[in-house]
């Protein structure tokens, strides 16, 4: 064992005490589960869980940014359109299951939550345009992360340069009007998304990805980072000195259906084999995710606990 040297500090009970406390993600316990559906109990867990991975994988930026999930699985039957974000003033690794808000699409408070923080409604404005403007998206995360803003003020835009930008698909751009707050810029946001693509790259500023799941959309932003951080790290050799895929090349890529099938050839929902990968690093670490699994065997029996 090294010699513990002059002036370096002794580990005790308090360290080790600090660096093995995880607050769990799943604090939906007694009355307080009681205030929700068993279905919005679920989503909770998801996306605060999801707030979790985002801060342990390095993209957060500090209180800001937002990611949101539409209160219920099932949108179309459940009659509201409510959704969950996280409340402006926690970090991302403070935030669990009852401390999320409900809001509704103005930015409204519908549950407090646990917590007496409220809606950053300038930040839900991108939120709230997209999700009253296309019912197939249940879920948005927008981020700032250096690579991101990096590759939004690039003329160039995204380059197909990576296996990661051909998992993205059909990729948007909307152009820096400043913060969106006026009906004016959301109307031309939703429009430059357009009525089909997932995928907005907002210039100077950041990403705004979308998902009929949040599994869908963490597996699109997934691979929207790194094939970010690549462009990043090759434009420094010029892009002259780039190879890119032909175009027919990437129109023969079928990225979703090598998003959707495993070598069973069973059809998964985009994201969801990554993201239940995840669920499970997070809970064998003591975080207590209480995701709905899925697929393992293990999971469905109850031997993974949440």
């Amino acid at each position: 064992m090294d010699a513990i040297r002059p002036g370096q500090v002794r580990g005790g009970l308090g360290n080790f005490v600090r660096a093995a406390t995880v607050i769990p993600i799943n604090d939906l316990k007694g009355a307080q589960s009681g205030r929700f559906s068993e279905d919005e109990q679920l989503m909770r867990c998801k996306l605060a869980a999801c707030y979790r991975l985002v801060d342990l994988i390095g993209w957060t930026h500090g209180i800001f940014n937002h990611i949101s999930l539409f209160a219920s699985e099932n949108r179309a039957s459940s009659g509201v359109d409510h959704f969950l974000i996280n409340p402006f003033g926690l970090l991302y690794n403070e935030i669990t299951a009852s401390s999320l808000l409900k809001v509704d699409l103005k930015g409204n408070i519908v549950d407090q939550g646990s917590t007496e923080f409220g809606v950053n409604k300038a930040g839900f404005t991108i939120h709230s345009a997209i999700h009253e403007a296309r019912r197939d998206v249940n879920c948005v995360i927008h981020l700032h992360s250096p690579a991101v803003v990096a590759v939004s003020a690039m003329k160039c835009g995204l380059l197909a340069l990576s296996q990661e930008f051909l998992n993205c698909g059909a990729v948007s751009y909307h152009d820096y009007h400043g913060i969106v707050i006026d009906k004016k810029e959301k109307k031309l946001l939703v429009k430059n998304l357009g009525p089909n693509n997932k995928i907005l790259i907002l210039r100077n500023h950041g990403i705004a990805v979308c998902g009929s799941t949040l599994e869908e959309a963490f597996y699109l932003t997934s691979n929207l980072i790194v094939a970010c951080e690549t462009q990043v790290t090759t434009v420094a050799l010029g892009l002259d000195n780039i190879v890119l895929p032909t175009l027919d090349t990437r129109k023969q890529d079928n990225h979703e259906e090598r998003r959707g099938a495993d070598s069973t050839n069973k059809s998964r929902t985009t994201g969801v084999v990554e993201f239940e990968a995840m669920m499970r690093a997070l809970d064998n670490l003591g975080y207590r995710t209480g995701y709905n699994y899925k697929l393992l065997p293990m999971a469905k029996s109850g031997q993974i606990e949440k």
